[in-house]
């Protein structure tokens, strides 16, 4: 039983975490440092104005609570179409994306902080949310649903850390407000981008000297799905730090900002081979699709099953989120050696200057 004196109330609590902080610091600390005081001013500014206060910003994340469920929303919607509109104009490996999670809940209030299941539960729906959106608690829905111009999807009863009973949910789609019809199609930076990290394919052949062959095969996969307009290919140097380790795919979701992710593996034996794969939901860890294939090793095979994981790879994704991809159906089209050796040759090259000078890939050595 409470003491007494204990304070509590209700609260409309926010929590926001940026996407991949540990990526971003690693690239260039300084600027992620500049970029997250600017982004904190921002949160400061619009919490201010619809009336809440920010009650502690550790390390990467932002607690804010509001007397109202409605402001709390409102200021999140605000916020992400403010952050979206400065990620435009930076590299998508700069973008600094924001996960926001809101909850309506009774805190206990000690001095200027806020303690209770209501903040954990708005940081765990912070953790359910795709990068750059919101996820809220049914019980904010149920307050907000009718008074913000806003769409919403149920995404069901989430069991999260902690927490006894499972969390109803709810993700933040659009502001209905900024759903105006356009005149003409839309631009390539207007269409909705779709992440993906292709994590290195481990080496099954119980030969180090077989390490070259399968991070060439990464790579190959890398270039060839950076093809697609609509997919967003995480850097070679953030996938390949989990490099030899066992991981969980969500973990890597949440730190490289990727709702898919691609892993495999290559067992190679003389002139034999045999590549694995599976797409991965980074959200939940479900399995989407996985192959194998079994081939007699020849440079021409090695593209065939390139091509083949890639289509397929595109094609489940564009199933499951409902999109048509650019050039979904057709071949990609290459300049190929027929000699073994020589693509061999080229992987070994392209390892070593990779290693050595950070630089380029094997793409970059392609015959044609």
């Amino acid at each position: 039983m409470d003491a007494p004196d204990v304070e509590r109330r209700l609260a409309a609590i926010l929590v926001a975490d940026v996407v991949g902080y540990s990526r971003l610091m690693g690239d260039d600390d300084v600027a992620t440092v500049a970029a997250l005081n600017a982004c904190r001013d921002l949160f400061s500014e619009q919490i201010q104005k619809r009336r809440g206060r920010v009650v502690n910003a550790p390390g990467d994340s932002i607690l804010a609570e509001f007397a109202s469920v409605v402001d709390a929303v409102a200021a999140a919607v605000e916020l992400q179409r403010e952050l979206a509109g400065r990620n435009a104009g930076e590299p998508e490996a700069r973008a600094m994306r924001f996960r926001i999670g809101i909850n309506l809940g009774d805190v206990v209030v000690d001095q200027d902080a806020i303690y209770g299941d209501g903040v954990n539960i708005a940081a765990r729906l912070e953790a359910l949310a795709e990068p750059g959106g919101i996820c809220i608690a049914r019980n904010v829905y149920d307050q907000v649903e009718s008074k913000l111009p806003i769409v919403c999807e149920y995404i069901g009863e989430q069991q999260v850390k902690n927490i006894a009973k499972p969390v109803r949910a709810y993700r933040v789609l659009a502001d209905r407000k900024a759903e105006q019809p356009r005149a003409g199609p839309a631009t390539s930076a207007e269409r909705p981008h779709i992440s993906i990290a292709v994590l290195p394919f481990a080496n099954m052949s119980g030969d180090s000297e077989q390490e070259y062959f399968c991070d060439g095969i990464t790579e190959e996969l890398i270039t060839e799905l950076t093809r697609f307009p609509l997919l967003n290919v995480i850097a070679r140097n953030s996938t390949f730090r989990y490099k030899g380790q066992a991981v969980d795919v969500r973990e890597v979701g949440r730190e490289l900002g990727a709702q898919y992710v691609l892993e495999g593996s290559v067992r190679r034996a003389g002139n034999r081979i045999r590549v694995a794969a599976q797409l991965l939901d980074a959200q939940d860890g479900v399995h989407l699709w996985a192959e194998s294939y079994d081939r007699d090793l020849t440079a021409a095979d090695i593209f065939d099953i390139q091509d083949d994981l890639t289509s397929r790879i595109v094609g489940i994704i564009a199933d499951t989120r409902g999109v048509l991809m650019q050039s979904l159906a057709e071949r990609i089209q290459r300049k190929r050696t027929e000699n073994l050796e020589a693509f061999d040759w080229v992987l070994k090259v392209a390892q070593f200057y990779g290693n050595e000078k950070g630089t380029k890939s094997h793409a970059d050595y392609r015959e044609g």
